[in-house]
């Protein structure tokens, strides 16, 4: 399939693409939403490069990304497909290496079937620093003429504490890596600074086509090994912890419980930890956003600069204690909604907002649409250019969020419906209850609330294919370490 449609837009491509807009793709890993360009009452971090990005185009304040999970999550954005589709539920899974992905044709082979040169850096696809081979992950080097810092490696080696692993925290987490430290480096010794760096670089310079930058920042992803200057800016004692519950998981089926990081939330409380972690995520996110800055200023000062759609998507949201867990791998709000901005020249309003729900899946279809490609008929989601023309209008849509097989969230513009494999349901209302406290599932009055949403569920769920060996020599190769100053 992937050569049939290549082969047709090749045959279509003229010289007419060499006025098409360029297009920078900003990819940023477990980035929970920023209070000062979104509403969403659970981080505390100032993230001032953001916000004067959020003004440059539209906003998209109900955003939500297709799986709570690295993998999944960006494999969908990459594909336009979404979980139920292409049958990539977890981290574990090589998803081209799955039956409905080997030919599937991702964002970078259409822009380069369409004379786009695809340049490429950093974490796109899904990628750790657990191990040698993690550094790789499950990246498709086909589709890129350069990637950066190779078709071999997606990130940079990561700089660490003389400590190695476990500076504050329990080997029984990840090995260690659920963890912080203030690093004595620079700023620019980061590998995220090296992407951005090498981001800018391309910026900077003539292409002899229209340029398809993709960019992917780690940060704020665990550890949290971070230069001082950034712990410096959230000082501990001005440290705000989410708003919890005493109760909150008690009214929570068992099938919404029995992956929750409760073991690491009872540690952290055990030993008076929970502000420290708190602080290290929150000095991530600063310098992510001070990466972000740099890739604004480069943007701006480049000879493409009124001619670049920008798109800056993180792939999930991110517990920091709500509901006694922490990380992704859930169906709740905090995990879900995502920071989610396009900028459009000439197309786009520039520093307005949307409410309407919209995923992360839209991607795919919303770039075609401004760049002037031919659609593609089977994508999961939507064009958001009618948003983009008009952020306030109303859809009446509902997303879906689907974290492994047969577990989806159904949010709408007020509701968020939770329905398990086996049936277990939670229902939230968003407007009233935007923490998703009080589950009313049970309340017989909602019962056609949940009919209605239950009807937008996936008609059909794809098998899972097998889970890819891949993962697991992940953790069997030790990576090399490139200590901290």
């Amino acid at each position: 399939m992937k050569k049939i449609l290549l082969m047709g837009v090749l045959a279509t491509v003229s010289s007419f693409a060499a006025s098409r807009p360029n297009v920078l793709f900003i990819a940023i890993d477990d980035l929970n939403t920023s209070p000062h360009i979104m509403d969403n009452r659970e981080t505390t971090v100032h993230t001032p490069n953001l916000e004067r990005f959020a003004k440059m185009g539209v906003l998209f304040q109900n955003a939500h990304c297709a799986a709570p999970a690295c993998n999944p999550s960006r494999a969908s954005v990459i594909s336009g497909l979404a979980p139920s589709v292409s049958g990539v539920y977890l981290n574990a899974q090589d998803w081209r290496e799955n039956t409905r992905m080997k030919d599937w044709v991702t964002i970078p082979d259409y822009f380069r079937a369409n004379g786009y040169k695809t340049m490429g850096g950093g974490k796109i696809y899904h990628a750790a620093s657990l191990s040698e081979g993690g550094y790789t992950g499950y990246m498709d080097p086909e589709p890129w003429d350069e990637y950066f810092p190779s078709k071999e490696k997606q990130m940079p080696y990561e700089v660490l504490p003389p400590e190695k692993r476990a500076v504050h925290s329990s080997t029984s987490f990840y090995g260690g890596r659920f963890d912080w430290a203030e690093l004595d480096c620079e700023p620019d010794d980061m590998a995220d600074a090296q992407v951005v760096a090498w981001a800018s670089e391309q910026l900077s310079k003539n292409h002899d086509k229209p340029l398809f930058l993709a960019c992917g920042i780690y940060r704020p992803h665990i550890p949290w090994y971070t230069p001082k200057k950034y712990f410096d800016m959230h000082p501990l004692n001005e440290i705000e912890l989410p708003e919890i519950r005493a109760d909150d998981l008690d009214d929570i089926p068992d099938a919404g419980k029995n992956k929750l990081k409760t073991k690491w939330h009872q540690w952290l409380l055990e030993h008076d930890q929970w502000e420290s972690f708190v602080r290290g995520y929150n000095a991530s996110v600063s310098f992510t956003d001070d990466m972000v800055g740099r890739l604004l200023d480069a943007l701006e000062k480049s000879p493409m600069a009124d001619n670049t759609v920008v798109v800056l998507w993180a792939d999930h949201g991110y517990h920091l204690g709500q509901k006694q867990h922490w990380e992704k791998f859930a169906l709740w709000e905090q995990t879900t909604r995502v920071p989610f901005i396009i900028v459009a020249p000439g197309v786009a309003q520039i520093g307005k907002s949307c409410a309407q729900p919209v995923s992360l899946l839209d991607i795919y279809p919303t770039l075609n649409e401004l760049c002037g490609f031919e659609p593609i008929e089977k994508l999961s989601g939507e064009s958001l250019v009618p948003l983009l023309k008009n952020p306030q209008q109303e859809t009446g849509r509902a997303v879906i969020i689907t974290h492994g097989y047969k577990n989806h969230a159904v949010r709408t513009d007020k509701w968020r419906y939770i329905c398990y494999e086996k049936g277990d349901e939670e229902l939230y209302d968003q407007l009233n209850d935007p923490k998703n406290f009080t589950n009313l599932a049970s309340h017989p009055e909602y019962e056609a609330v949940k009919k209605e949403l239950a009807a937008q569920l996936p008609i059909t769920d794809a098998e899972k294919d097998p889970v890819s060996n891949s993962q697991s020599k992940w953790r069997n190769k030790k990576p090399e370490k490139k200590m901290g100053k």
